[in-house]
């Protein structure tokens, strides 16, 4: 009888283990704040991570490699998603949500709020590594390359922009791929267009990752570029999402809003 009770208790833990853990139903606007402040903590995160890599870098004398910084906000945004996910669908990019909209999957009452959280969070980063560090390494901005001109940075981040959103809409298709496959997917694939494209136009692909830098340190010259093509970006890749898989989905929509089963 005891190793029966043993089996059947040990049988009850592993089926816990395997079903997913249940979120609370945040598509009630009550816990609207609860969203609003996951996408401004994940974007702090995000930038603090993103260009603190480039002042601290600059700051040690090289002693981080151009690997090292555009790996770690692709391993920032995996984690995040893995812990915030389920609450907002961590979208932590300005550009992300427009295209959730734009696919039906997300509200478009809910863009302002998310992109204002977005903002502040990215800004609070920012200001958060010039009271530490100055304006080192240019504040972490994201500027065209030695010998890159603008029209060919411009291009990059559309390209870069349309992939990046490509693999979030792609994982996004399914209610549990916000969780191990989307994650996996979106942070390395942050990480391997930063691999090859950074050199060139920054590898920004984020508004509010290129914005806050700019913004604290003064200099806006460059910053449409990192605003108006990253949104060029994630429409086109609303489009080639329609081309792939024709309208947008139920799941899809969970995903977005970050209520997952």
């Amino acid at each position: 009888m005891t190793f029966r009770r043993s089996g059947r208790t040990e049988s009850i833990v592993q089926q816990r283990m395997l079903q997913p853990t249940a979120v609370p139903d945040f598509l009630e606007s009550a816990h609207e704040w609860r969203r609003l402040f996951a996408e401004m903590w994940g974007t702090f995160l995000l930038v603090v991570v993103a260009a603190g890599a480039d002042v601290v870098g600059s700051g040690s004398g090289g002693s981080i490699s151009l690997g090292m910084k555009v790996v770690a906000p692709g391993m920032m945004v995996m984690v995040i998603i893995y812990f915030m996910g389920t609450v907002s669908g961590a979208h932590l990019n300005p550009a992300v949500t427009l295209a959730f909209a734009v696919r039906r999957n997300f509200p478009w009452t809910r863009v302002p709020g998310y992109i204002a959280a977005q903002i502040i969070g990215g800004i609070a980063a920012a200001s958060f590594l010039r009271a530490m560090f100055g304006t080192e390494g240019l504040l972490g901005a994201t500027t065209p390359g030695k010998g890159v001109n603008v029209l060919t940075a411009f291009a990059m981040e559309i390209l870069l922009t349309t992939g990046l959103v490509s693999a979030i809409l792609g994982t996004a298709s399914g209610a549990r791929n916000v969780g191990s496959n989307g994650a996996i997917a979106v942070g390395g694939y942050i990480a391997l267009a930063g691999l090859w494209a950074a050199p060139i136009s920054g590898a920004s692909m984020n508004p509010v990752r290129s914005f806050a830098p700019d913004l604290l340190r003064g200099d806006l010259n460059t910053t449409w570029i990192y605003v108006v093509a990253p949104v060029l970006g994630a429409m086109i890749a609303v489009g080639f999402e329609w081309i792939l898989k024709g309208k947008s989905t139920a799941a899809g929509a969970l995903a977005a809003r970050g209520d997952l089963e």
